[in-house]
């Protein structure tokens, strides 16, 4: 077996994103996570691991509707 040794190698064995193609399967679903959250995040990283495309054209766009702590200046 070959060690990879560089991105070269690992070009070489296993492809590049430009091969990739995500596959909108029933598992991909919009969220109302907001951008930057953790749940995002995580979403955003469990789309990519099941080859899922990145983004949903339903995903939450904007912050409106959503509340958060304000913290008084001291």
């Amino acid at each position: 077996m070959q060690k990879i040794r560089n991105v070269f190698d690992a070009i070489l064995k296993y492809g590049h994103d430009e091969d990739f193609v995500p596959d909108a399967s029933e598992d991909f679903s919009a969220t109302t996570a907001p951008a930057g959250s953790a749940e995002k995040i995580e979403i955003l990283r469990r789309r990519v691991e099941l080859g899922l495309p990145l983004w949903h054209q339903d995903d939450r766009c904007d912050y409106s509707g959503l509340t958060g702590a304000i913290r008084p200046r001291e």
